[in-house]
């Protein structure tokens, strides 16, 4: 008797041995693996992304998104093309010139989610001087690292207006973002170059006592009339810290983009994780009030460069038909 009742409680550990191991397995084989470049330390990117990758992660448990630090939109764009991350985030400067070949070969990256709209601007000491762009010109400006797509964004804004970032300024490239603040507030530059809402650079520079500098409505025309990519966008009082007056600029938007191959069912997964997770996100960053299936379908370039995975999701949620 006792050796029956021996081997029948041996099988039944056997079993539940088994059946953990099992459930073990299945639970790693389910879990996605996704690498999420963002840009260098103390920008806006690498905040953002943090974020995202951490609520999605919370939303969705079948995904592991892990970030990586890189030099930028531009370097991203390489890595999309050339599969060595799995999604990466770009601004819509960068993303613009690679959509459209301009300067390189085509990008075959897709885009996942529009993440939020980045409207360019100045920030300079509370006891500056200079009140437009134009008093700026001739200064040294820190405009972001090269790599940067608000570099990039600078460079059109510039052009826009028949300026030459080069010659008509004394510019200054930063090995990261987070230089910017500090080199404002001893003097070494006399602006700081960044853009949109929530990024680190410009709320350091205005909890210093800081103010923006953006266009007047007749640079704002004369960029677009341009640059037509570029939008008139306006930061409205508040967002920084001791902002009173709202700030008038152009920009575009940033994108989540991921590798032409990337699975269509992790995209559909991202997507649906970004939205299903949307109100935690805005509750650890202001600007992803603006990371909306809406805002992914409204500035996309095209539908068809919207990834399919994420077309599904957008159909179901009634955003494309």
């Amino acid at each position: 008797m006792s050796i029956a009742r021996y081997s029948v409680s041996a099988a039944l550990v056997l079993a539940a041995i088994i059946s953990a191991t099992n459930m073990s397995s299945a639970q790693t084989q389910i879990t996605t693996h996704v690498t999420l470049a963002t840009a260098t330390p103390g920008g806006g990117f690498p905040f953002f992304g943090d974020n995202a990758a951490a609520v999605i992660n919370e939303t969705d448990k079948s995904l592991n998104v892990e970030t990586q630090n890189t030099k930028g939109s531009a370097e991203n764009i390489g890595l999309l093309n050339d599969r060595k991350v799995d999604i990466a985030l770009v601004a819509g400067e960068p993303a613009y010139e690679a959509f459209q070949g301009i300067g390189q070969p085509k990008t075959t990256a897709l885009v996942i989610q529009a993440i939020y709209s980045n409207p360019g601007m100045f920030a300079v000491r509370g006891d500056s001087p200079a009140k437009t762009l134009r008093d700026l010109v001739g200064k040294p400006i820190a405009w972001g690292t090269r790599a940067s797509g608000l570099t990039l964004l600078g460079r059109y804004v510039t052009d826009g207006l028949g300026l030459d970032r080069e010659k008509d300024f004394e510019p200054h490239y930063l090995e990261k973002a987070g230089d910017g603040p500090l080199m404002v507030a001893d003097g070494r530059v006399a602006a700081l170059w960044g853009g949109g809402v929530g990024w680190p650079g410009f709320t350091a520079v205005m909890q210093a006592g800081g103010r923006f500098i953006g266009l007047t409505p007749d640079e704002v025309t004369k960029v677009t009339a341009k640059h037509n990519f570029l939008k008139p966008i306006t930061v409205p009082a508040g967002a920084y810290p001791g902002q009173k007056d709202a700030v008038n600029s152009v920009g575009s938007w940033s994108y989540i983009l991921a590798r032409a191959d990337l699975a269509d069912d992790v995209a559909y997964r991202l997507a649906k994780a970004l939205n299903g997770g949307h109100t935690a996100l805005v509750k650890r960053l202001d600007q992803a009030k603006e990371t909306t299936p809406q805002s992914t379908f409204m500035a996309a370039p095209s539908p068809q460069q919207i990834h399919p995975g994420v077309q599904k999701y957008l159909r179901e949620v009634g955003v494309m038909k």
